[in-house]
């Protein structure tokens, strides 16, 4: 008896909340015929309550969240609470117009926020690969179950149509309510399936895009058709040209202006999430643009997220900002309301019941036929036309909202309208186990297994992960070699820099100097160079010039405050006359608490500055701040023929427990290699590795930069607990000895705060 008490406690206690909600809500609407504001947070709590509690046990079955969200509403809606409790239901979700709204607006606004962070996490250089194979998958899957909803539609019972006179706009809108996959679902169900990074997850998204744009615009046209009984050219055109001219302004003037409205947020405002705000309003505008050019908002936020996740700084801080208000609030309300919609009881008439079967395997069948065949038009396999097949069949919300215009407009009768929704929901409850058998199924190719490897290599790393630099530089030599560098780390994936020119009246001095031979024409041109580097042609390097007006290490210590990631320090002396760093060295870096680069030209970049170097030396020892060494090594490395040199040194710490025989295993070591060296083979580098286990590192690094003739050291140090910059014996020798350039590059300020 105890076990089965046990297992009913959970439905004691929902049907215990439901009563008491209801009761509560009933007193409350009693008092006052306007929108209640405890009515609506009874809404969402319980929308929140059952949503997300069915989301996670969804999860734990392998299902994605959104399909426990959904049936979630379709629990509190007259489907089962409704049908169990109607007038308490009545209570709690009143049909009233002015209630409803409320609750309404959050849900739309909160999918706008979901549709902002899809595009955040749209891969436009992947899309842009496979723009081909998902243009034609989107039309042939929208063409042909279009022409098997409309036909279905034309053979439907006069009773299922308010009006049978007017069969052919029903059957317009039935044609596309079976045809558009619900970009929103198919997002959601991607990521959160961890398929996004997937070549075909990407082509799932872009077409569904694609998709959602063809069906508003379709939308249009049959509104127009409904409403004037004739078609309005005129707002058709507009819709079609505003929609095109859009998106190539978004994609020009827009990128470029969204990035700058980004770092002038994150730079000038002192208010908290500044940058926050400004992505809210600039997702607001953008969708307010599409809704007045006659496309669904949701377009508007997708394409801003787009630019957002385009621009190379605070990306990652505006994810997780978002993610969990999105995740825990927005998305179990409108998904919840989505399931509300849905009348399930209206299929207890097993004429309506057959019926929706058939509109289920029709709509399906349409679907994934049409999709599979504009895979195969597309230039897909058959195995990823299948898995493309299988995931463009979630219909979801789209399908909902085009049902509820029906709905309005008198097109679509009440139980029509349950009957689409219930294809929708079912559609969409399908597609996540059909698309995880079909990607199991679908083997990974060489290229796709690669860059899955280096983007998983790259979320863990160190270059990869940065999203702005800062330069803090002189006007000497070595501050052109350490633009210089900058400019190749930034080049390959367009990241702004900030040249901060420390010695103020040095630099109003020079200004007269042309300006090829400045800090910031290094920066450039070594991007420029760098980005060509890249398979994927790099990005255009931003580049901001500020003369510091105050203190130095003040100014440094102020631009800290913007979310650098590294701090590049290029000043004429860099080594003191007590072996360590340079005075000036100390106070630069003392406001900055993130990881550090500070370079030394020595050689022929005394000479020459901004040369690429010949040969790069990288001592790794297997730790974490050795291995972000080797990192920004194999970057540098990208512009040079000759092999990355790799030598494995032992650590200060290892000098007591030096091998004794050369025979004594060395599989640690030569794994570590190893490792740097398939790193490397990603980015197609070739290395030569050597080990010095037996030797003083300092030693074994100055013997091997004199055998190889390296002419640039790149060390990853640790910053050593003291009052001053202090990297260890090692990075002092090295520094002090050495006849080739080195750079340090740190990990974070370990220094007592002052």
């Amino acid at each position: 008896m105890v076990i089965h008490r046990r297992r009913l406690q959970p439905t004691i206690w929902a049907v215990i909340i439901l009563v008491a909600t209801a009761t509560a809500a009933s007193a409350e609407a009693d008092k006052a015929g306007k929108p209640s504001e405890f009515i609506l947070l009874a809404q969402i709590a319980l929308l929140i309550a059952v949503g997300r509690g069915l989301g996670e046990l969804m999860q734990r079955i392998g299902q994605p969240s959104v399909i426990g969200e959904l049936l979630g509403g379709l629990l509190l809606g007259p489907s089962l609470f409704g049908w169990l409790l109607p007038a308490a239901h009545d209570v709690v979700f009143p049909p009233s117009g002015e209630q409803k709204a409320l609750i309404d607006g959050i849900a739309q606004f909160g999918i706008l926020l979901l549709l902002l962070l899809t595009g955040m996490e749209t891969d436009l250089k992947l899309v842009r690969k496979v723009g081909r194979a998902a243009t034609t998958i989107s039309v042939a899957g929208i063409a042909v179950p279009f022409v098997c909803g409309f036909a279905l539609g034309e053979f439907l019972p006069d009773r299922l149509l308010p009006h049978p006179e007017a069969r052919l706009i029903a059957s317009l809108f039935l044609g596309t309510a079976l045809s558009i996959s619900s970009v929103k679902i198919v997002a959601v169900v991607v990521r959160e399936m961890n398929f996004m990074r997937r070549n075909v997850g990407q082509i799932i998204v872009a077409s569904a895009i694609i998709d959602d744009t063809i069906g508003w615009i379709i939308i249009a046209i049959i509104f127009s058709l409904a409403t004037r009984g004739t078609l309005d050219v005129l707002s058709i055109a507009q819709a079609l040209f505003g929609t095109l001219a859009f998106l190539a302004i978004s994609f020009t003037i827009g990128r470029r202006l969204v990035f700058r409205l980004i770092r002038w947020a994150n730079d000038n405002l002192v208010s908290s999430a500044a940058v926050i705000t400004a992505i809210l309003l600039l997702m607001s505008v953008m969708a307010g643009i599409t809704h007045l050019i006659g496309v669904h908002t949701v377009l508007g936020a997708f394409i801003a997220g787009v630019l957002v996740g385009e621009s190379p700084i605070l990306t990652r801080q505006i994810d997780e900002r978002l993610r969990g208000l999105i995740s825990s609030l927005f998305m179990p309300v409108f998904f919840g309301l989505a399931g509300l919609s849905a009348d399930l009881t209206v299929l207890r008439d097993p004429q309506l019941l057959l019926l929706t079967g058939a509109l289920i395997l029709i709509a399906s069948i349409g679907k994934f036929g049409g999709a599979f065949v504009g895979g195969a038009l597309g230039g897909l396999t058959r195995q990823e036309s299948y898995a493309l097949a299988s995931g463009m069949n979630a219909r979801g919300s789209t399908e909902v909202i085009i049902a509820t215009i029906g709905l309005s407009m008198g097109v679509l009768s009440q139980t029509m309208f349950s009957m689409i929704v219930t294809m929708a929901i079912l559609t969409t409850m399908a597609m996540p186990p059909m698309l995880r058998g079909a990607l199991a199924r679908l083997p990974l190719g060489k290229d796709e297994k690669e860059r899955l490897e280096r983007e998983e290599y790259e979320q863990r790393g160190f270059v990869a992960n940065l999203e702005r630099l800062l330069l803090a530089v002189d006007e000497s030599s070595n501050a052109k070699f350490a633009a210089h560098l900058a400019g190749l780390l930034a080049g390959g994936r367009g990241l702004p820099i900030t040249v901060l020119h420390v010695d103020a009246e040095a630099k109003r001095q020079e200004q007269n100097r042309a300006d090829a031979e400045s800090p910031e024409a290094a920066v450039i041109n070594a991007a420029k160079v760098s980005a060509k580097a890249e398979a994927d042609g790099g990005g255009n390097v931003e580049v901001i010039s500020r003369i510091s007006e105050e203190t130095a290490p003040e100014a440094i210590a102020e631009e800290a405050k913007k979310g650098f990631d590294l701090l590049v320090v290029g000043v004429d002396e860099v080594a003191g006359p007590d072996g360590g760093f340079d005075r000036r060295i100390d106070e630069l870096t003392s406001g900055f608490g993130g990881p550090l680069a500070i370079a030394a030209a020595k050689g022929a970049h005394e000479k020459e500055p901004t040369a690429n170097a010949r040969k790069i030396l990288v001592p790794v020892s297997g730790s974490n701040v050795s291995r972000r060494g080797a990192e920004v090594a194999i970057v540098l490395a990208r512009l040079s023929a000759e092999p990355l040199q790799v030598v494995y040194v032992s650590t200060t710490r290892d000098k007591g427990a030096r091998r004794a025989s050369p025979s004594m295993s060395l599989a640690s070591e030569e794994a570590i290699l190893k490792d740097i060296a398939a790193t490397a083979a990603r980015y197609d580098i070739n290395v030569a590795t050597r080990l010095r286990a037996s030797t003083a590192p300092e030693a074994a690094i100055l013997q091997e930069i004199s055998s190889s003739r390296a002419d640039l050291v790149v060390m990853g140090v640790d910053r050593i607990q003291g009052d001053s910059l202090n990297f260890g014996s090692v990075a002092t020798a090295v520094l002090g000895k050495s006849k080739a350039s080195v750079l340090l590059v740190s990990d974070g300020d370990v220094r007592p705060k002052t």
